[in-house]
C-alpha cells in the first residue's frame, strides 16, 4: 500500500473532510493521528474506523493554542514514532461583513483557520526533517479564490491559507517537504449541514447549492479525502505550492447559480 510506513496527523480529524482523509490514508497503509477539539467526536470517529484500530489514534487539542499543537505532535511521535504527513484541515465557518464582524469573531476565525495551521506546521516540520522529507496538505476553500457576501473573516482566512501554502512551499522545498493546498467547493459535512440549518428552508438551500455546481451536486467528504491522500503520497512527488481546486466546476461559469 502506497502510504505504508508513513505517519500522518489530521487536524479537525473527527468529522467531515478530516475523518474522510483519515479513512483514505489508513486504507492506504498510513498510521494516522486524528486531532480535534472535541473528545466526544473523536471517540465516535474512532468507532467508525474500527477496521483500522492498529493504524488510527486520537488526541484532543485546540490548534489555536501553541501548547496544544506541540502536544499533538509530541503525542503522535510517542504513539507512532514519527511524522511524515500533516493535513491542516480544522476550520470554523463564521459570518459577517466588514462592519458587522466583531473583533472576537475576526480573531477566533484567524486563530483557528490560519494561525492554527501555521502552528501545527511549525511543530510538525522538525519531525519531518528527521525523516528527510514530508508532505503538508492545507485545506482552504473556493472562498480562498473568490468570495461571497457576509463572510469577510472566513474568506480572508481561506485566502491567507493559499499564501501560507505558497510561502511554506518555497521555504521548505530545498528540505524535501512539499506543501500543497486543496480548495473544495461545497462538501456534505456537519459544518455545511449546520450552515443550512440557519436557513428558513434548508431543503431549498440544498437544492440551490447542488445547482450551483455544474456537476449538479455537492461533494462527499471522501471525494476530498482521496485528493488529500494523493497529495500526501509519492504519486504527487513533483507537486509543491500547488492550489488544487476540487469544486465540481463551481468556479468555472462566469455567473453562479441562476437563483
Amino acid at each position: 500500500m502506497e502510504l505504508s510506513g508513513k505517519v500522518a496527523i489530521v487536524t479537525g480529524g473527527a468529522k467531515g473532510i478530516g475523518l474522510a482523509s483519515t479513512q483514505c490514508m489508513a486504507r492506504l497503509g498510513a498510521k494516522v493521528m486524528m486531532v480535534d477539539v472535541s473528545a466526544v467526536a473523536l471517540e465516535s470517529a474512532k468507532q467508525s474506523l474500527s477496521e483500522f484500530t492498529d493504524r488510527v489514534a486520537s488526541v484532543t487539542a485546540d490548534i489555536s493554542r501553541m501548547a496544544d499543537t506541540e502536544r499533538a505532535v509530541r503525542s503522535t511521535v510517542e504513539c507512532f514514532g514519527a511524522v511524515d504527513i500533516l493535513v491542516n484541515n480544522a476550520g470554523i465557518q463564521t459570518f459577517g461583513d466588514p462592519v458587522t464582524t466583531t473583533e472576537e469573531v475576526w480573531d477566533r476565525t484567524m486563530n483557528v483557520n490560519l494561525k492554527g495551521h501555521w502552528m501545527m506546521s511549525k511543530a510538525a516540520i522538525p519531525e519531518m526533517l528527521k525523516r528527510g522529507k514530508g508532505s503538508i496538505v492545507n485545506i482552504s476553500s473556493v472562498q480562498g479564490l473568490a468570495s461571497q457576501r457576509n463572510v469577510v473573516a472566513y474568506s480572508t482566512s481561506k485566502h491567507a491559507m493559499i499564501g501560507l501554502t505558497r510561502s511554506m512551499a518555497v521555504d521548505l522545498a530545498s528540505r524535501q517537504i512539499r506543501v500543497n493546498c486543496i480548495c473544495p467547493g461545497t462538501v456534505n459535512t456537519p459544518l455545511i449541514e449546520g450552515v443550512m440549518r440557519l436557513d428558513s428552508d434548508p431543503e431549498h438551500l440544498r437544492k440551490i447549492l447542488d445547482k450551483m455546481h455544474p456537476l449538479g451536486r455537492i461533494a462527499e467528504p471522501s471525494e476530498i479525502g482521496e485528493v488529500v491522500a494523493f497529495l500526501a503520497s509519492d504519486r504527487a512527488s513533483f507537486m509543491t505550492g500547488s492550489i488544487v481546486t476540487v469544486d465540481g466546476g463551481l468556479l468555472v461559469p462566469i455567473a453562479g447559480s441562476p437563483e
